[in-house]
């Protein structure tokens, strides 16, 4: 037997074993993806009032966040190039920039204009943003 076929072969037991393994070492039963059914979902549907009222108790609060808060939640996109309290990195320090400024500058990534030198970076998170989007980010960034 040559290395290659040694290779081939060692190659096909682990990529076929380990998850084999591992679906008998995490105790999966097959019921489910969450392990909660039957008894166990009536009674998590009895204590929340199942899925369209934790829906609706989730849209609720979202109509009640103010900008800020929506915005908080947006800014996780964010956190990688501008750090999780807009101190900067790979991009820029936005911590310290007014709302106005950073929605315009949203806006104009948006629209494919170049705004500083790592704007190629920026058209394509900014093309993702509704107006709504935009406000609600400025709003936070201006927090920080």
């Amino acid at each position: 037997m040559n290395a290659t076929n040694a290779a081939l072969i060692f190659f096909t037991c682990f990529a076929f074993g380990l998850p084999l393994w591992a679906m008998q070492a995490n105790d999966y039963d097959g019921r489910d993806t969450n392990g909660c059914s039957g008894e166990c979902y009536e009674q998590w549907k009895s204590e929340t009032g199942g899925v369209v009222a934790v829906s609706a108790a989730q849209a609720a609060a979202k109509a009640a966040a103010s900008p800020a808060e929506l915005g908080k939640m947006a800014y996780i996109g964010c956190v990688a190039c501008h750090g999780a309290g807009g101190e900067g990195g790979v991009g820029p320090q936005l911590a310290g920039q007014t709302m106005e400024a950073i929605g315009d500058k949203l806006a104009r990534y948006k629209n494919g204009d170049t705004v500083g030198s790592q704007s190629a970076l920026m058209w394509s998170q900014a093309a993702q943003l509704s107006d709504a989007d935009i406000e609600n980010l400025s709003a936070y960034i201006a927090t920080l």
